[in-house]
């Protein structure tokens, strides 16, 4: 995660404890990101959204986003809707960059709505979460293959993403991806085959939690009915799911889907854990829809 841009340009938002409830107590909004924060429900999380202006990024936009959550406080983080990825003309590219930080019991969820890189688009994203021991991080990295509605599909010109986790300082999970369809001949068997949604889910937190216990169980069952292995027999199921136990405070799951729509059950999923009241306390689907 590059340390090098100065203060003033990093785009910011903080949450605290206020009388038992978590509340959204610094916010700063740099173009082309916006920050809102929607009236919280009666529950004991704040709920923050990231949108941009027209909806995307386009080549040259930069995003730099620092995360906070003080001792005790929990955090809903979601976008406004598909972040789309325009066009490249000039060979520039679009990027995110986030860093955040979890002060002990805090909880944070990322739930953003896919990524859509478009034709001849460049994106690049990395973020780095800084974890107190008693923290728990649950970040979903979801991305589409392109508007495959209308027939556009792995048409972009290269797409990046890179996850960094620590714990107590010291790294815990470090995820990269990256893709060049026209290299790495997106739409065969070894690669993506039929498949255009690919979603991944990171638990991370203090095994024996509460917070992380309870997540933990619900994305143990999150794979399909029948499906008890990855193997090539999978490839026409309209949604495969895998769940791997990476270390004892780490949690990965890894989705593809042929449409957004299929994967959406795993969101649901997730969302309907998150009521309990030691979670979020509401459902973030149901606020959204």
């Amino acid at each position: 995660m590059p340390d090098d841009y100065p203060f003033g340009s990093w785009s910011e938002l903080t949450v605290a404890q206020v009388r038992q409830q978590s509340r959204l107590i610094a916010s700063r909004s740099l173009q082309p990101l916006k920050i809102i924060n929607p009236a919280a429900p009666a529950s004991p999380a704040c709920h923050a959204v990231l949108a941009s202006y027209g909806g995307g990024l386009v080549a040259g936009d930069s995003i730099r986003l620092r995360v906070r959550c003080e001792a005790g406080s929990r955090l809903l983080l979601s976008t406004q809707a598909n972040t789309r990825i325009f066009k490249s003309i000039d060979g520039s590219q679009a990027e995110q960059l986030t860093e955040g930080y979890l002060a002990e019991e805090a909880l944070a969820v990322v739930l953003p709505d896919p990524l859509v890189p478009q034709a001849a688009s460049r994106y690049h994203q990395a973020q780095h979460w800084h974890l107190a021991p008693s923290a728990t991080l649950l970040l979903a990295d979801w991305w589409h293959a392109g508007r495959t509605d209308a027939g556009e599909k792995f048409a972009f010109t290269s797409f990046a993403t890179e996850l960094r986790i620590s714990v107590a300082g010291r790294l815990a999970l470090l995820d990269r991806f990256g893709l060049h369809p026209t290299e790495h001949l997106a739409m065969s068997q070894a690669t993506f085959g039929p498949y255009a949604s690919a979603l991944s889910l990171y638990l991370v937190g203090p095994p024996g939690g509460v917070q992380f216990e309870r997540l933990a169980t619900a994305l143990r069952q999150l794979p399909p009915p029948g499906q008890t292995d990855l193997h090539a027999s999978l490839a026409g199921r309209p949604c495969v799911v895998a769940v791997a136990q990476a270390r004892p405070n780490v949690l990965v799951v890894r989705a593809l889907g042929r449409t957004r729509l299929d994967l959406e059950p795993v969101y649901q999923a997730v969302s309907a854990v998150l009521v309990a009241e030691e979670l979020l306390g509401f459902s973030p689907l149901a606020r959204k829809y």
